[in-house]
């Protein structure tokens, strides 16, 4: 199989303390590079860091705030001088009929799946030029393609999150900078904040849900590609999950 070489590349991985994003940073660690993991949880980074011992890089950030962004963005430009693999990761979900919901579940909502995105990439852009087979990967959903009752708020910012990225990868794409979404179906991870844990825990056994590392392999799939291929959607759900 015809891959680049990985190993030695700088990533930054976001809500890399659980689930997909601490599966992603264990691969790309494994895979041989430099690591970025960013969350708001200091605690489970400094876990996460003293598990992998090396080429692991801590920071403590909340991506829906510009200020901690360009912090860490500053930081990754000052260690390393440049960065190859953005994934956003890191994100939220409320459910509620939207009737019933309130406006800071909301803006929860759009802070941590848009806005974050939005500011994680806008200060990632300039570091990620020049640099060959670079790659902005971002993880939406199944919910980035259909509506699913009560998660109307979660699904606008999901299929925001689609949209711009289409319009990113045709303003990138010229530069060689590729532009990536993996849709993730049922998934065993914290997701999920208001939903019963019960119900949650039924449903995903039910479809024989996925795993954090089935995520993170179609990152570095997508990521470790020749520089001039873009594998531009992944969508990835269990077997048995037909709907959505």
């Amino acid at each position: 199989m015809r891959m680049q070489d990985i190993r030695g590349k700088i990533a930054v991985v976001t809500g890399a303390s659980s689930g997909i994003g601490e599966a992603a940073a264990r691969l790309l660690h494994q895979e041989g590079l430099e690591v970025v993991i960013c969350a708001r949880s200091r605690d489970k980074l400094t876990a996460l860091a003293h598990d992998l011992k090396e080429r692991i890089h801590p920071v403590t950030a909340d991506v829906g705030e510009p200020e901690q962004v360009a912090a860490l963005f500053a930081l990754v430009k000052e260690r390393f001088g440049g960065l190859d693999l953005l994934f956003n990761n890191a994100g939220v979900g409320y459910h509620a009929p939207f009737a019933d919901s309130k406006p800071r579940e909301w803006q929860l909502t759009i802070d941590a799946n848009l806005y974050g995105v939005l500011n994680c990439t806008h200060a990632a852009i300039p570091l990620l030029r020049n640099r060959p087979g670079a790659m902005i990967s971002t993880v939406s959903s199944v919910g980035g393609r259909y509506g699913i009752p009560g998660w109307s708020v979660y699904n606008a910012t999901k299929f925001a999150v689609v949209g711009f990225h289409d319009a990113l990868r045709k303003e990138l794409g010229p530069e060689g900078i590729r532009v990536a979404l993996i849709e993730p179906g049922a998934v065993w991870t914290q997701w999920g904040h208001n939903v019963p844990a019960d119900q949650m825990t039924a449903r995903r056994e039910s479809l024989d849900a996925l795993h954090g590392d089935d995520i993170a392999q179609a990152l570095v799939y997508s990521f470790a590609q020749p520089p001039n291929v873009l594998v531009e959607e992944i969508l990835v759900r269990p077997v048995r999950q037909i709907s959505p």
